[in-house]
């Protein structure tokens, strides 16, 4: 059986079509290596934000303002839909195949309210149907489908945990692909003797997430904690992977 590889690209991986084509030549290379991918995208570059203030303008206010709740979801959950399909076209464009998912179409099923919903499962039956048709599903993060049908994004950071998730429920790894070199010991913006974390275990993880690291949101890193998903973090512009931060057991038997 193929091994299976879930990558998800943060929005400014995806940022630009130079940028589009990389993270489609990554995919590509994966697939041709004989991985089956599963991908999962934020929004690009600074979409959520715009969707935001858009909202915030048409109704007059804040965004506790802008109206019905379920009509600011369904407008952002677009971001992260724009990026799916954007990706699919250049992964088109390589010669593989490849099919844009909003979350409930990628089985991520969720509860809770408008802009704050939790996922509550994966069905991996559609995502597996999409491999064993040779297809690359790309699947909008930051959202899932409750049970009523309705559609409800998970916060920021969500397309880390729609990420994780996803590879549990396949039993797969997961890359993510960001803006930092690696995960580091403090930020580096601040303290200019930060050192990047080649590998780390979940524990170690989740304790930088939970103090502050921004780089793997924090119900992320749990949830691949309580899943003992494997992950490895890199920038979008490396050549492979092995410069980054790898997370697991494994890894840690390295340190």
């Amino acid at each position: 059986m193929s091994r299976r590889l879930v990558i998800k690209f943060g929005g400014t991986s995806l940022a630009t079509p130079k940028r589009l084509k990389r993270a489609a030549r990554r995919i590509a290379a994966h697939r041709a290596a004989g991985t089956e991918v599963v991908v999962v995208v934020s929004a690009r570059g600074r979409t959520t934000d715009r969707l935001l203030r858009s909202v915030a303008r048409v109704g007059g206010g804040g965004i506790e303002r802008a109206g019905p709740s379920r009509e600011a979801d369904r407008l952002l959950s677009t971001g992260e839909e724009r990026s799916a399909a954007l990706l699919a076209v250049a992964l088109w464009s390589r010669g593989v195949q490849a099919r844009s998912l909003r979350g409930g179409e990628a089985g991520v099923r969720s509860h809770g309210g408008f802009g704050r919903g939790r996922i509550v499962e994966v069905d991996p039956a559609p995502l597996r149907c999409w491999l064993e048709r040779g297809t690359v599903p790309v699947v909008a993060g930051f959202q899932g489908e409750r049970a009523d049908g309705e559609t409800v994004t998970l916060g920021r950071g969500g397309s880390d945990t729609t990420a994780v998730t996803i590879a549990a429920a396949l039993g797969a790894d997961c890359h993510i692909v960001t803006d930092v070199e690696a995960v580091f010991d403090r930020d580096p913006a601040l303290d200019p003797l930060a050192r990047p974390l080649r590998d780390l275990d979940h524990d170690a993880l989740v304790s930088l997430a939970e103090g502050g690291a921004q780089v793997v949101h924090v119900e992320a890193a749990r949830r691949a904690r309580h899943d003992r998903v494997p992950l490895w973090i890199y920038h979008h512009t490396a050549a492979d992977e092995r410069g980054g931060t790898r997370v697991g057991e494994a890894a840690c038997a390295r340190c």
